[in-house]
């Protein structure tokens, strides 16, 4: 196998006081991202995810599959639920709830369909059990809430599935609180005013059954309600730093200390827009392109006609081919806010790949080490690198189910 569990657990138990590990030269590079456990946090899979269209045994053209994946060095990731915002109705309800169950299917799908190669983790015992496997680890995250429905009594029911982390919202404000983007067709105001009655109380539940809270996509209000609710630590599974880049869905530095001493991480995530700010011009064109084809949320994208969704794809990405990209190095920066704000322990690496992460260095899962090389070349060491890539979020993982009461 690639490495032994032995050592993404010890630093699990590590104390920032011990020693630090040797950083290798340059031409050992490769062998130093092989010794890590490299976990993304967050993973979206496509609707036709694990069907004839889309099979991930085998090579495809989406950002991961399992031989990406190994060919990239990445051991597992979170594969996500995720479900767009609508109406806060029964039929809206009912609706996210079949998107849901078609996304856990997929994912199960999976799993059965190449069991020699990957398993489904459903708590952090069964990451380091695959590991020693030699096999990949899928883990489950949903991204908003609002997929749950109306209560929460379906949360028990997920757990005993696998889920491990639940992100409160996505664009759009829901039942269980605020979003940092509120979208106006929803009849969304600008104002986030922070948890609901259902949201504190799913928040409780969360705890209770050892599932990460997971705040990325909250408002600063909700999500600063939320770490102070709860008793166990939150992650922010894909999210920037606002002192790099002002994007309201990145976190300023009070909420990165707010996860910092809330004992959470936040998961640095590679999506280009909310890295750096695109130019006047850019922007430009970027929002002539979505009034055109009338796509203001990923609802409206999916909405798309086969056709018109491959014609908005090939004129999004000329528009990015005519400006200077978004490279690791702006990835890095973002990451060296984080741990300069709240600490080595406290900040991971997120890929949002299939949700519109992606940066020129790492467009895609086999080219993971572009990370591992950066991080190398501004100084960072074995340990630091290992905490970075899946250290801090098993750890924080492994917390939250100590917590449990359910």
């Amino acid at each position: 196998m690639r490495r032994s569990f032995t050592f993404i657990a010890a630093l699990l138990t590590a104390s920032c006081g011990q020693p630090e590990l040797s950083v290798p030269s340059s031409d050992d590079l490769q062998a130093l991202h092989d010794r890590l456990v490299i976990i993304d946090s967050h993973m979206d899979i496509r609707a036709d995810f694990a069907t004839e269209t889309l099979d991930p045994g085998g090579l495809t053209d989406t950002q991961f599959d399992l031989p990406q994946m190994r060919a990239g060095g990445v051991d597992g990731g979170f594969f996500v639920v995720y479900v767009p915002q609508g109406p806060l109705t029964q039929d809206g309800y009912a609706e996210a709830h079949s998107a849901a169950e078609a996304k856990y299917e997929a994912i199960a799908r999976m799993a059965r369909a190449y069991p020699d190669q990957i398993a489904l983790a459903v708590n952090a015992d069964d990451v380091a059990a695959i590991l020693d496997s030699d096999r990949l680890v899928a883990l489950m995250g949903m991204e908003n809430a609002y997929a749950l429905g109306p209560d929460i009594g379906a949360l028990a029911t997920w757990r005993d599935r696998g889920l491990s982390y639940v992100s409160l919202t996505h664009f759009g404000h829901n039942q269980f609180g605020g979003s940092s983007d509120p979208v106006a067709s929803f009849g969304d105001t600008e104002i986030d005013r922070g948890l609901t009655d259902l949201g504190r109380e799913l928040i409780a539940a969360l705890n209770d059954f050892g599932i990460i809270v997971d705040v990325s996509h909250a408002g600063r209000t909700t999500m600063m309600e939320t770490v102070a609710l709860s008793r166990a630590p939150v992650i922010a599974s894909h999210s920037g730093a606002f002192g790099v880049n002002e994007h309201p869905r990145n976190l300023d530095d009070e909420q990165l200390r707010a996860i910092r001493d809330n004992g959470g991480v936040v998961q640095i995530m590679a999506f280009r827009s909310y890295l750096r700010t695109p130019s006047p011009e850019q922007a430009a064109e970027r929002t002539e392109l979505r009034e055109r084809f009338g796509v203001h949320t990923s609802r409206d994208f999916g909405n798309l006609t086969e056709e018109d969704r491959t014609e908005y794809l090939r004129e999004s990405y000329a528009i990015r081919d005519r400006y200077p990209d978004v490279t690791v190095s702006d990835l890095v920066d973002h990451i060296d806010h984080a741990v300069a704000v709240a600490g080595i322990d406290h900040v991971g690496i997120s890929s949002d790949f299939g949700g519109g992460g992606g940066v020129l260095g790492w467009d895609d899962a086999s080219e993971a080490i572009s990370v591992t090389r950066e991080l190398h070349a501004r100084g960072y060491n074995e340990e630091d690198m290992a905490k970075l890539w899946g250290g801090n979020l098993l750890r924080v993982m492994r917390t939250v189910e100590a917590a449990a009461i359910r």
